[in-house]
């Protein structure tokens, strides 16, 4: 069935977008008024340049090719020993990869200049010779930065000057501490110490990036903390890993899933050896299948083992000869070296995902209250000495040591709309329920309840008392909830024939309306496969708790639950009626949010996955969804954009032509998971594909877009001037809106903090508006995203970004949890040679359109927000 008229038109269309392509970005409207004014600090510092001063750009390559950990330490060796001869006793600065940047113009031209430089890679390791190549690249003219921040200028912000900007302020501190992206970290002190757990502990650093802005060049300076692997022998590595307690037996072995295991977390890590006089360092490829004592190779005409290798040659007796060896870079070299004598390398950043008790344990000690944090950054500044750089000076660049201040203003919340007409406003971010029924409550006939931790620790008796207090609380919401028509004790093996007694028993009794699972704590395998099993494969709602939460009943966390519950089955919990009176709303309009999650590194070529959500109700607090993954084969950069994104649009326009029966006029579209490098890339693609899909299912159907990124990774903080201005946490206040003096010169950007702090220091929402047919009033969009932040199903508080931007990140949470399943193995490391074991055969390959099906959920389930 069509809902549209279909037409068939070429994908070269020509379509109202053209005019928005042919400009960059849409220029900003104006600044918002409404709202109380409120006085702010941002972790900003102003930056003077000098615009008469020529930057000269070097290209270096370095052969044969250095370590990544030494090249900083080579180069400014390099530059020392060649101060006068090749820099003209100028002060180079060095991004840390090929470009070398000088103040100075060098006798280098366009042909490769050759400096042979000796070094060694560790204080008590020999020198190795390194022949370094430097060639002419580019001129950058540092005035242009000038005339376009005073607006006398055209075109884009010249990135370059930023660049040299941005490599100028950390070539210093580079030489100093350990340098993690844009952030350089210091070892903390023995009593600062925060241990992760896993063998990882957190480093504070700090994080610099120029930025231009209303007031001219700034320099954003914030408190990063990232995780570093302890400095730690090899074994005790292992120990914490695996979960090994007490001390390692002489006679201990791996089994092949933890040999597994642990090489994922080794590779690539380096390591020093401790046999040797000389504690060389060497990067970890693989784990050998074998073990020490087994693996042979031929010495002085004879075949010995490691092991008696090590003894004939170092004295050395190995005192656990039956675990694998690490085999090290070179691989084609096959250099194996036991595991017990080596030793993980200090200031090793850890770039794997962090396991939740890692990030339980990280957001903890990172979640400092507002006044602590602005005096952190302003402690970290002190220790950057920009004010004692000579690089700094040199390039012409000088840095003030005082905080920006800022006019924000603080947005009124909308009136929350219930049953029966009944009203309450947010204050403070939160707003208080009790006494009011959900808007729209839906009502729970037929459901079961599944209890998978065993009896003696889940008894009938407490779940009868939490199921009794549950139907107590959902009538007081509206909710009216049956009494549970099945229950059982369940196991994780069950889970499949459990649904299919359910089905059956649904075939006699009617739809099951929800599955309640109670969960031991930390069962995230058990949890993915009720997810597959019941919603993915057979449309049935699911709700899990773990059984922390089953005793006693705590009417807050019931009341929480009921929430999703009621979300997931088709309820509204609340409504914003304010948003009804924004003017874009006075014809259909459609919410749109989307993500794309990438894998993160060292998660092989596991493959991107996206999400769209749309509104389908006129409140935009419904949302249906479209999942689509993108494929790689590990080795290429994941593409930002979302390849698939006009048939998901398409599906998307349906869906709300087919729940409110007329077909939208504006789309306004939230995008998640954008760095600010992609941005135009992502909408030129993305805006395009809209209008594909709006013109696909019309001729002449040309709804108005408003295409806007919204972004949580930034480093931007903001801290009242007047602590009476603050919230209850020490933040500022929910609804702070700023869009002036940190903003763009030109481009229609803005900050808003639109949740109350709980915990820590907030960090506003930046949005990023790059197409907008619709010539929103900053205002107007301001309050519309803000009200946004009010419809979300799981908890009666406003939220840190819009509803469908969160909603989106939620479906691509739980996407990427089946992509977890044993079914799939996306590990980018190949098998072991014959020397160090069999090879491990590889788990079929499966094709885009098979994983989509396997991991998105059921037609039925689309429309429903299961994700909650």
């Amino acid at each position: 069935q069509h809902y549209f008229i279909q037409s068939n038109l070429s994908d070269n269309m020509a379509t109202t977008f053209e005019r928005t392509m042919n400009q960059k970005a849409v220029a900003r409207p104006g600044w918002g008024k409404e709202g109380r004014p409120i006085d702010l600090f941002a972790n900003f510092y102003k930056m003077k340049f000098n615009p008469r001063i020529t930057v000269y750009h070097y290209d270096i390559d370095i052969e044969p090719k250095c370590p990544k950990f030494l090249r900083r330490k080579l180069i400014h060796h390099f530059a020392q020993q060649n101060k006068a001869t090749v820099f003209k006793n100028g002060l180079p600065v060095y991004d840390g990869n090929k470009n070398v940047y000088s103040s100075i113009k060098l006798d280098v031209g366009n042909d490769p200049k050759t400096v042979e430089v000796a070094m060694p890679e560790t204080p008590d390791s020999q020198a190795r010779t390194f022949k370094i190549h430097i060639k002419f690249a580019a001129q950058i003219d540092m005035s242009c930065l000038e005339q376009v921040l005073k607006g006398s200028g055209f075109g884009d912000i010249p990135q370059e000057t930023l660049v040299v900007a941005d490599i100028v302020v950390r070539h210093f501190p580079s030489l100093r501490f350990t340098v993690a992206g844009r952030s350089v970290y210091q070892p903390p002190a023995s009593n600062e110490k925060h241990s992760l757990g896993n063998a990882t502990e957190m480093w504070t650093g700090v994080y610099t990036s120029a930025r231009p802005s209303n007031w001219g060049l700034v320099l954003n300076v914030d408190e990063s903390h990232t995780a570093f692997y302890e400095e730690q022998p090899v074994l005790d590595f292992m120990a914490k890993h695996l979960n090994i307690r007490g001390n390692i037996q002489p006679n201990y072995s791996l089994r092949d899933s933890d040999r597994s295991s642990l090489e994922k977390q080794l590779k690539f890590l380096r390591v020093s050896v401790k046999h040797q006089a000389q504690r060389r360092q060497y990067r970890v490829e693989k784990l050998t299948h074998k073990t020490a004592s087994q693996i042979s190779f031929v010495s002085d005409n004879r075949t010995v083992s490691i092991a008696q290798y090590f003894k004939e040659t170092y004295g050395y007796t190995l005192k656990y000869p039956n675990l694998p060896c690490i085999w090290v870079s070179p691989k084609e070299k096959n250099t194996f070296i036991p595991m017990e004598v080596c030793d993980i390398v200090a200031g090793q950043r850890c770039v794997r995902k962090l396991t939740d008790d890692e990030t339980r344990n990280m957001i903890r000690a990172t979640a400092k209250k507002p006044p602590i944090r602005k005096q952190g950054i302003d402690k970290q500044m002190q220790k950057m000495q920009f004010s004692q750089d000579q690089h700094v000076r040199q390039f012409g660049f000088e840095i003030e040591q005082s905080m920006v201040q800022v006019k924000g203003r603080v947005i009124n919340p909308p009136k929350l709309g219930y049953d029966k007409q009944a009203t309450c406003m947010a204050q403070g971010g939160s707003w208080d329920s009790r006494g009011k029924q959900f808007y729209r409550a839906m009502h729970i006939k037929n459901w079961a309840i599944l209890m998978f931790p065993p009896q003696n620790r889940c008894q009938t008796e407490d779940v009868k008392a939490f199921c009794n207090s549950m139907i107590k609380i959902g009538r007081e919401n509206g909710m009216n909830i049956a009494q549970p028509s099945f229950v059982k004790y369940c196991r994780e093996n069950e889970i499949g024939s459990v649904c299919q007694e359910l089905k059956q028993k649904a075939a006699n009794q009617g739809p099951i309306d929800l599955v309640y699972c109670i969960l031991p704590q930390g069962s995230s395998s058990c949890y993915g496969r009720i997810k597959h099993t019941f919603e993915n494969q057979n449309a049935i709602s699911t709700q899990c708790m773990e059984l922390r939460n089953l005793k006693p009943p705590k009417p807050q966390t019931i009341g929480n639950i009921l929430q999703k519950m009621n979300a997931k089955i088709g309820g509204t919990n609340n409504i914003a009626v304010d948003m009804l009176n924004i003017p874009i709303f006075k014809t259909p309009c459609v919410i749109m949010g989307a993500d794309n999650a990438a894998p993160a590194q060292g998660e092989g070529s596991r493959p991107s996955v996206c999400a769209l959500v749309g509104s389908v109700d006129k409140f935009a607090c419904r949302y249906a969804t479209q999942i689509g993954i993108q494929k790689t084969d590990g080795k290429k950069a994941h593409s930002p954009i979302i390849e698939q994104l006009q048939s998901m649009v398409k599906n998307m326009l349906i869906k709300f032509y087919q729940a409110v029966k007329v077909k939208p006029q504006r789309i306004i579209f939230y995008r998640d998971g954008v760095s600010e490098g992609q941005f135009y890339h992502v909408m030129l693609y993305e805006v395009d594909a809209i209008k594909k899909a709006c013109a696909e299912l019309e001729a002449g159907y040309n709804p108005l877009v408003t295409f806007i990124i919204c972004q949580k990774r930034h480093h931007t903080r903001l801290f009242t001037a007047n602590p009476r201005d603050a919230d209850r946490s020490g933040n500022v206040p929910a609804g702070t809106v700023v869009d002036a003096g940190i903003t763009s010169t030109t481009d229609f950007d803005f900050y808003l903090n639109s949740h109350a702090g709980i915990q820590g220091t907030n960090k506003p929402a930046k949005y990023h508006v790059l197409a907008d047919e619709n010539k929103f009033p900053p205002d107007a969009l301001y309050k519309l995203t803000f009200h946004l932040c009010h419809v979300y199903a799981r908890c009666t508080r406003s939220v840190s970004v819009p509803a469908p931007t969160y909603y989106a990140r939620l479906a691509t949470d739980r996407a990427r949890v089946h992509l977890g399943s044993d079914k799939y193995d996306f590990d980018s490391s190949d098998g072991a040679s014959s020397v160090g074991g069999a090879k491990r055969p590889p788990k079929p390959n499966q094709s885009v359109h098979e994983i989509l099906g396997d991991i998105s959920p059921h037609d039925a389930t689309k429309n429903k927000m299961y994700w909650v």
